[in-house]
């Protein structure tokens, strides 16, 4: 009888328990990993837990339609992706339909309001130095004081702590010099007529660049005059403004240019509304090259958000602040204007140079965050109109689960039917083994969830179901492999041996395809698709670990135990039922006779 081949595989495979206790030491601490981090249960994508889905529309401004192009809505889908993302929503997706059209679905979940409120949020942003502020409403007494001009829109920051004042500083080593002295405005308690000399004042004295011409000259004559005319116009709105009244802040700097001055309103710490003189952009939301919410440890400030502007901006902010903090109050103060709304209002004391600022003052974590999403993610190149919101139901998403699971059990019935006709015995190691990688692939997909927003959708469960025929497959090529062998007349123990090497080589080469198909997938494709494509490639290395540390070892241990090794016929490797070959044996070549004279007559 052939001896199985001797060597490095041979002597591995003689302690099959090793690779039995790894695969089993495996599953206790990812199972326990699971329980401990609270994430029991895979996070559920909005078609199956429910969520909102938005459709927006890119509007062109005026004799600007060859704007939309695919180059600005491409940048316009990763922007708002990063916005949603930002917030920590699990599987946001965010795709171009057509060519003017962005689908936004948000899933049910954990801050999926605030995305949705940011998603819609499709205005440029913008630095504008504030020329006038002053609170909003019955209640309004004259301009706020530090602490009432210090807060940020409700939108940005939701609600900051009461005493919040946003302060600029140049970069994280902000000196006490960088710091906003908070002087209050000189018109704090003046009448309505000094206000409005006030703010007369301040259109005046416009420090943006936009305010003078741009060879830096004084405005010719004419040009003063019809000047004269929008400020006096901009004042008689800025008195009529009511920021308490929804559609008088809708309307409130609509239209208004970049490089125009423009009445806005925004809220301060208190929850008041303030309503806002602004000069002409100093700064454009594109030149922000990065945000971040960073809590300070080495100050009281706590949560602060740090800024980062590109080469251009950084010469523009640096040019801005600079005058700003040669002005008096309220003209030492910037306020950052999203969707013509203001979002903050930071005071500033000094040049900030170097390209990085730092807004601090009384924020939570959530605010910081929230304000650094919308500086870093604000800027889109287009405008947009939603169109539609649909709320898809949980109750719709738990019907297309259950359709989902009850298809996925029908498949793995008939492939445990099919192994228990045609393999018998050998259909237990099968079913062992699709039990391990049913039980790997599950844990796994409830720690992704919290640890890379990886979320079930209906076309992963889908790729789920198409790995149960994937790794029966690997099943099948080995244990036909065995088959084989003891066709060829060897018994158990080294058909299994012998079978091994050829079918690792064949489930090795079959699992590649399945991974690099799923990999392809994954990168050119899209939203749910890559749901599948995920779990697809997923299950495919799992299936790679649990042949070689569950399935392989458990055979080699089965082929020991005289049920298996004496070929039993329900064994489903009956050598008879199987048509084996009589065994093979070494047998010695007949000798012949030694060679010598021959006989005339014999021949």
């Amino acid at each position: 009888m052939v001896a199985p081949k001797k060597g490095k595989s041979a002597s591995a495979q003689s302690k099959p328990g090793r690779s039995l206790a790894l695969i089993l030491i495996a599953i206790v601490a990812l199972t326990g990993g699971m329980f401990v981090s609270g994430h029991t249960t895979p996070r559920l994508g909005i078609d199956l837990a429910g969520g909102t889905s938005i459709t927006l529309r890119a509007v062109p401004e005026a004799g600007q339609e060859s704007a939309i192009n695919k180059t600005n809505m491409d940048t316009a889908v990763e922007i708002m992706n990063r916005r949603v993302n930002g917030l920590g929503v699990s599987e946001a997706e965010v795709q171009t339909q057509g060519d003017r059209n962005i689908i936004v679905n948000i899933p049910k979940g954990t801050n999926s309001k605030e995305a949705r409120e940011q998603v819609g949020t499709t205005a440029k942003l913008y630095f504008r130095p504030v020329l006038a502020t002053e609170l909003s409403g019955a209640n309004a007494t004259g301009s706020p004081s530090p602490s009432e001009t210090g807060g940020a829109s409700d939108k940005a920051t939701d609600k900051a702590t009461d005493k919040a004042t946003d302060k600029a500083t140049d970069g994280d080593k902000a000196t006490d010099g960088d710091k906003a002295s908070g002087t209050p405005s000189d018109s704090a308690s003046a009448s309505a007529t000094s206000q409005g000399r006030a703010a007369s004042d301040a259109l005046k004295a416009d420090p943006s660049p936009s305010a003078k011409s741009s060879d830096g000259a004084s405005p010719s004559p004419s040009t003063s005059a019809s000047g004269d005319d929008a400020a006096a116009k901009l004042q008689q709105q800025y008195a009529a403004l009511d920021c308490t009244d929804q559609g008088a802040r809708a309307q409130a700097g609509k239209g208004a240019k970049p490089g125009e001055q423009t009445l806005a309103c925004g809220q301060n710490s208190q929850g008041q509304w303030q309503k806002y003189i602004l000069g002409a952009a100093a700064v454009d939301g594109t030149e922000v090259d990065e945000a971040e919410a960073v809590y300070n440890t080495q100050t009281a400030a706590g949560w602060t958000v740090t800024m980062k502007f590109t080469d251009k901006g950084s010469k523009k902010f640096a040019d801005i602040t600079g005058k700003l903090a040669q002005n008096q109050s309220p003209q030492n103060q910037f306020a950052i204007v999203l969707d013509n709304e203001v979002v903050s209002d930071p005071y500033v004391s000094q040049a900030l140079t170097g390209g990085n600022a730092e807004i601090s003052g009384s924020f939570g974590q959530e605010e910081a965050q929230s304000l650094a999403n919308m500086l870093s993610y604000g800027a889109l190149p287009l405008t947009f109109k939603e169109d539609s919101v649909t709320t898809v139901t949980a109750a719709l998403g738990g019907e297309q689960l259950k359709a989902g699971l009850i298809a996925g059990a029908i498949g793995l019935a008939l492939v445990v039917l099919y192994l228990l006709f045609y393999y018998r015995g050998l259909s237990f190691i099968a079913v062992c083994s699709l039990l391990v990688s049913a039980g790997l692939t599950y844990v796994i997909m409830a720690l992704l969830g919290p640890t890379i927003g990886f979320a079930l959708n209906l076309p992963a469960v889908c790729g789920a179901i198409v790995a149960i025929g994937i790794t029966a497959d690997s099943f099948i090529v080995y244990f036909e492999r065995v088959r084989d062998e003891i066709r060829e007349g060897r018994t158990l123990r080294p058909a299994v041996e012998r079978a091994w090497p050829r079918a690792r080589r064949t489930i090795l080469v079959s699992d590649f395809v399945s991974f690099l198909a799923a990999a392809v997938l994954f990168i050119v494709t899209v939203g749910k698709v890559q749901g599948f494509a995920f779990t697809l490639g997923l299950t495919t290395l799992l299936d790679v670990v649990v042949v070689f540390l569950f399935t392989k070892p458990l055979l080699t241990l089965m082929a020991r135990r005289k049920f298996f090794a004496s070929g039993h016929k329900w064994s489903g490797l009956d050598p008879k039922a199987l048509g084996a070959k009589p065994p093979l044996r070494r047998t010695r070549r007949p000798s012949r006779p030694a060679a010598g004279p021959v006989d005339p007559k014999e021949a």
